[in-house]
């Protein structure tokens, strides 16, 4: 009985986080695209863009690790 309540915790839990992850990470590539492509603030030119990649970058990691969800290995 507990070993259930225990799994079916852990499955919401996996719903949860990678739902925030696939959330998140469509976040985080839109930020890195309006940074390539807009004048923002007062950053450089290539911080701008250097920034716009890491934000792309990590957006893509974030939807891969919800697309994966291995949260409890």
């Amino acid at each position: 009985m507990l070993e259930d309540f225990q799994e079916q915790q852990r499955k919401k839990t996996t719903r949860i986080r990678s739902f925030m992850d696939f959330t998140m990470g469509g976040l985080f590539i839109a930020i890195g695209i309006a940074l390539l492509l807009y004048q923002v603030g007062t950053l450089g030119e290539i911080n701008r863009k250097g920034l716009g990649v890491l934000f792309i970058l990590y957006g893509i990691w974030r939807i891969y690790r919800g697309y994966k969800k291995n949260y409890f290995q």
